[in-house]
């Protein structure tokens, strides 16, 4: 009922330090898919779907930070769930990938490792879907990772998504956490769109629009921030 990608990507900040990031982002044919689906930290990226078992993401997202590599995390997890055969759970860490797709879930479904990333889906119009989604995000650019995420759900989408058009209530999420230590997170490293009927198109708009409201809040208060002092903002 879902199609999802994970990823790590290292990075230079502006004072030359190198740093982790990791992403994750989902869309389903039904509402709320953030509050289930995708899992993020400093450590690692998590998705857990078809057959919804939330607990995979949040033991998995918990075992990663306490430096348990990926694949033993979630293979640990799935060796523990009897429902197995009907989930589908992939991730990264900063070393590794893993993804695991049941062979109970539902057609067309299936998933893919690449470099640093992973991607993986059920109930879709074919595997097209899922090459889309690889494609967009290996084709790679400067913008936020968060924008490069959904830009990749949207390639997935336009190459069918997930099939069940009866179904036109729908969500969309993309979360991203990194290693570097910044005054204030970028609004747009955690949005949700949880019921619409153009969820891509929406999650966009509320990326676009939390951008500008990043520049806005840290042209007037980035002082305040830096002091953790409201008395820098006084004067704004």
């Amino acid at each position: 009922m879902t199609f999802s990608i994970c990823v790590h990507e290292t990075y230079e900040s502006e004072d030359g330090e190198t740093h982790d990031r990791f992403g994750v982002a989902v869309t389903t044919r039904l509402p709320g898919v953030g509050t289930l689906c995708p899992f993020v930290s400093e450590n690692g990226a998590v998705a857990t779907q078809s057959l919804v078992n939330v607990d995979l993401g949040r033991r998995g997202i918990a075992y990663i930070d306490d430096g348990l590599a990926v694949d033993d995390a979630l293979e640990a997890l799935l060796n523990a769930d009897d429902g197995a055969a009907q989930r589908q759970l992939h991730g990264v860490d900063a070393s590794g990938s893993f993804a695991f797709s049941g062979e109970e879930c539902k057609g067309w479904y299936g998933h893919r490792e690449g470099e640093s990333y992973t991607v993986a889906g059920n109930l879709l119009t074919g595997e097209a879907v899922l090459e889309a989604t690889a494609d967009a995000y290996e084709a790679g650019g400067d913008a936020p990772l968060a924008e490069r995420l959904i830009d990749a759900l949207e390639a997935g989408h336009e190459e069918g998504g997930d099939k069940r058009e009866e179904l036109p209530i729908q969500s969309a999420a993309v979360r991203v956490r990194t290693t570097e230590d910044r005054e204030l997170a970028p609004f747009y490293d955690d949005l949700r769109v949880d019921a619409t009927e153009t969820p891509l198109a929406d999650l966009r708009e509320t990326y676009e629009l939390a951008s500008q409201g990043y520049e806005d809040a840290m042209a007037r208060y980035e002082e305040a921030y830096e002091s953790d002092s409201l008395e820098a903002t006084e004067s704004a």
